[in-house]
């Protein structure tokens, strides 16, 4: 091969890379977002808009140990918003963060119905043979399911309730499978239960000395580190207005 031709070929190499480079930088910005930041996030990213209408966002809800998965197996999410902390550490540790995992919020737990008073129950009350289904998302890979089971097992009922669970894909879904009649009772996120159509029915907040905390954090990736619309979003997520609407939907903001 001429020396020609190899120059030629590192030439094709530098301008494909530049491209790639440029094409991550221009196209919009993904967030993956865990499904209990629906609501808020939605209102969030709508005040960020107002101020840079220029802005390009895509956001993509679910569960977020199954988007950690995706982001490891090379998913295009630029910044990552998760029900709990350990997973955007996770990725940390496999080198695909820009940013460290920062901490945004305190999730709560609540019981939620939208044909009993769920206000005047208690989680032993999912024992009893007048409740048949019970909905939490699946404790495996959605951090409010794992809280839901932890609180259960806490309150000495997790055994007696298993021929009665149902389990959501991530929260949103259950609050869905919940609303829909598929469950009597579900245990959700109170940022669900705080959606004006949900919050027509009353909820129980459950003790938070019941569960682990679902400290939520997120990160920039590794992609996203490209896109200067990342870093843009994640100090607005930060601001006092970010944190009122987060408020709003029963978030704790830490100090």
């Amino acid at each position: 091969m001429s020396l020609f031709t190899k120059y030629g070929q590192l030439i094709a190499l530098l301008a494909l890379a530049l491209f790639t480079t440029t094409l991550h930088a221009s196209g919009p910005l993904r967030i993956a977002a865990a499904s209990d930041l629906r609501y808020a996030l939605n209102d969030i990213v709508d005040l960020y808009r107002e101020a840079r209408p220029e802005a390009n966002i895509e956001v993509i809800y679910g569960s977020s140990g199954k988007m950690t998965t995706q982001i490891i197996n090379g998913a295009p999410y630029d910044v990552f918003f998760s029900a709990d902390i350990s997973f955007p550490e996770k990725l940390q540790a496999e080198g695909l963060t820009t940013t460290e995992p920062s901490v945004y919020a305190i999730g709560r737990i609540v019981i939620w119905s939208n044909t009993l008073d769920a206000a005047s129950l208690t989680l032993e009350d999912l024992a009893s043979d007048a409740i048949t289904r019970i909905a939490i998302a699946q404790p495996d890979h959605a951090p409010y399911g794992l809280r839901a089971k932890e609180a259960m097992q806490a309150a000495g009922v997790w055994e007696a309730v298993q021929s009665k669970m149902v389990f959501g894909e991530n929260i949103a879904h259950t609050a869905q499978m919940t609303e829909s009649g598929a469950a009597q009772v579900g245990i959700i996120a109170l940022s669900l239960a705080s959606f004006p159509e949900l919050a027509t029915h009353n909820h129980h907040l459950i003790d938070n000395a019941l569960h682990n905390p679902l400290t939520q954090g997120y990160v920039v990736t590794r992609r996203g580190g490209q896109k200067s619309e990342a870093m843009a979003f994640a100090e607005f997520m930060a601001t006092e207005q970010a944190h009122n609407v987060m408020t709003r939907y029963g978030f704790v903001i830490p100090e």
